[in-house]
């Protein structure tokens, strides 16, 4: 599943970065919750915890759809 979220993430980098952003994936828990860190830009934006949901759990969901949530830590 980690393989499958990080080609997820790989959809969603270009965007970040074009902000002077990122993101890293943490952990992936067994009941299916997906931790990552915003970084650069992103780290302190803000809007990240809308970036977080609307745009980055939304995408991971939509490719790997056993995952349950997306949360920054």
């Amino acid at each position: 599943m980690r393989e499958r979220i990080e080609k997820a993430l790989e959809k969603v980098r270009p965007m970040l970065q074009a902000d002077g952003g990122n993101v890293e994936l943490i952990e992936v828990t067994d009941g299916g919750v997906v931790k990552l860190k915003l970084k650069g830009s992103c780290g302190c934006c803000p809007m990240s915890s809308m970036t977080l949901k609307m745009g980055i759990e939304r995408i991971i969901k939509q490719e790997v759809p056993e995952v349950k949530e997306v949360v920054a830590i």
